[in-house]
């Protein structure tokens, strides 16, 4: 049994400034000599680089849709060595998909994590105080130990909402103050990524602001009065026997760390390149390409024609791989991006993306697999999430047959070409183990041969 120091930052809704906070928290943590864990609940790829960054350790998503029963394992293996950790919400509380699934409430129970509460109390006095009490009595099995307000503009606003808090015994942790300079970048997928921002500057203000407005000594006295989470074990393999490629830059950073480490679990080592930067692909035996934001890159990934006339030729000879979201994208013949620009891709798929200015889908998505591929066999099902601007019309055969969660609608999604499996959905390997054996036994198959 460990203790596990930890706690978890929700809010009301999005945009309360649950990023900004944890971010704060944990840089001021580390300050401090703690080494600190950061998670974040749900399939967001963005915010955990801000936790990396924070903390400079990787953080880890906690998903309850995406890896199952696996969740309570992946938190206790890599909080195992930390002094503490902190679990940055999703959306509102209470918010997840269809029946509250991976919601923050649901992640708090199953960690048995208290919860401190943003509130956005900006052109707000006491009514901040009735939110906090109606998402404490809402569900009493949540933890909630209190809240942080964000955006106060006075003392005299300040005072006004901890008094009815305490009137009600809800305990203030914290008031942060309004301040345009603690705005983290975004774009169309939410944050900017932490690699193509001068991200360091804005970090040590709001570290700066955290330490002086936020009773830290009280958080980190809150996440350690928690019971111990019981060890989670499991069966390692070390025998590494193949290599995987992973592609990795500005373009191509969209990937869940405990979903590589499955691969390493399972055998393989994983080597890194940059389609930006790099002219040939490692000698490896199999490739993987996650998500991203090629469209943000389209000018340099077409310059590079080096890598992408290898990546072709190497599905070509029957290479696996295995492309998520940005990934699929650079795959296809063409892409246009926002201004209607088009950019020639690898080639390897029929067909091109084009990015629009409207979400085209976002959610959880069951799929099944409608022919024997290098993840899986005929009828194998898969826990996936899609989130992108853009869409794809391609030629070659659909391998998915897939079920929005929160609405049932039902539609063929991805393409399989040789041993090419290719798509919108993002998976995590740790909560598809068969994939991911799928995908290793094809990877040994292939061995030697590119």
């Amino acid at each position: 049994m460990k203790n596990n120091p930890r706690l978890i930052i929700a809010a009301t809704q999005s945009g309360s400034g649950k990023t900004t906070l944890t971010v704060g928290l944990l840089a001021a943590l580390k300050n401090r000599g703690f080494n600190v864990q950061a998670y974040k609940v749900g399939p967001d790829y963005i915010d955990t680089g801000w936790h990396t960054l924070a903390s400079g350790k990787i953080s880890h998503n906690l998903d309850s849709w995406l890896v199952g029963d696996n969740l309570k394992k992946i938190f206790v293996d890599t909080a195992d060595c930390a002094d503490i950790s902190i679990i940055e919400g999703v959306m509102g509380l209470y918010d997840g998909g269809r029946g509250g699934i991976s919601s923050t409430a649901e992640i708090s129970k199953l960690l048995d994590a208290p919860v401190v509460l943003i509130i956005d109390a900006k052109s707000m006095g006491t009514s901040a105080a009735a939110i906090a009490l109606g998402f404490r009595e809402f569900d009493k099995s949540v933890k909630l130990a209190g809240v942080i307000l964000n955006r106060i503009g006075s003392d005299s606003h300040a005072k006004m909402i901890v008094d009815a808090l305490y009137a009600l015994g809800i305990r203030c942790f914290g008031t942060l103050r309004r301040d345009k300079e603690f705005t983290l970048p975004e774009r169309h997928l939410g944050l900017v990524p932490t690699s193509e921002n001068s991200a360091v500057d804005v970090l040590k203000k709001i570290c700066a602001a955290v330490e002086e407005q936020v009773d830290i000594d009280g958080l980190i006295a809150l996440a350690r009065d928690i019971q111990p989470l019981e060890k989670q074990f499991g069966i390692r393999n070390l025998e590494f026997g193949i290599k995987i490629a992973v592609a990795k830059d500005e373009a191509f950073n969209f990937y869940y760390g405990a979903s590589l480490n499955e691969l390493e679990r399972l055998g393989a080592e994983i080597v890194y390149f940059s389609p930006l930067e790099d002219e040939h692909l490692p000698k490896v035996d199999g490739l993987i390409i996650g998500g991203g934001f090629p469209e943000m890159f389209a000018a340099r990934l077409e310059r590079n024609k080096k890598i992408r006339d290898e990546i072709f030729h190497a599905a070509e000879n029957g290479l696996p791989i295995f492309a998520e979201c940005g990934g699929f994208m650079y795959l296809l013949k063409n892409l246009v991006d926002f201004d209607g620009n088009s950019f020639e891709m690898c080639g390897v798929l029929d067909g091109s993306a084009t990015m629009t200015n409207r979400l085209q889908s976002v959610g959880y998505i069951e799929a099944e697999i409608s022919q024997d591929c290098i993840i899986g066999k005929v009828g194998d099902k898969i826990h996936a999430h899609e989130f992108h601007f853009s869409t794809a019309e391609t030629f070659n055969e659909k391998i998915f047959r897939c079920k929005r969660l929160r609405t049932g609608n039902e539609f063929f999604a991805g393409v399989v070409k040789k041993n090419v499996v290719a798509s919108y959905l993002h998976i995590h390997f740790a909560g598809c183990p068969n994939v991911a054996e799928n995908f290793i036994a094809a990877c040994h198959a292939a061995h030697g041969r590119s």
